[in-house]
């Protein structure tokens, strides 16, 4: 079994597995939507991330009518929210050490400073 970034695929058989034709694919790459890796004589090869993303791109065309230039936006879209989520976990996790590996919880942990005013009164003489 493959990595699933691991870049095996040839367009011929992408293209009888998703049942499209080599063409489309080549479209969908010329379109940015998909960055095939190559092989050192150019050959595309495609790995089963780009498999599934190819896969989004089918579903979001052919049953939600979406052009390719909503696909495009529809994957940015996507990826952001996915760096987005990434972040949120790891801010989740930090959080959560922090609860963990302190003696004083976070909502008590609140250190104020005391304003110290120190009044002069001069008196006229």
């Amino acid at each position: 079994m493959h990595h699933y970034d691991e870049p095996v695929y040839l367009i011929s058989i992408v293209a009888k597995i998703l049942d499209i034709h080599p063409q489309t694919l080549r479209q969908y790459e010329r379109e940015n939507l998909i960055t095939p890796s190559r092989s050192n004589g150019r050959i595309r090869l495609y790995s089963q991330r780009d498999i599934d993303k190819i896969k989004m791109i089918l579903r979001l065309t052919r049953e939600l009518g979406v052009n390719l230039a909503g696909v495009d936006i529809a994957i940015r879209l996507k990826e952001q929210i996915e760096v987005m989520e990434q972040e949120i976990a790891e801010l989740r996790h930090t959080i959560a050490r922090m609860q963990n590996g302190s003696s004083v919880p976070p909502e008590k942990s609140l250190v104020t400073k005391r304003s110290v005013y120190e009044m002069i009164i001069f008196e006229d003489e």
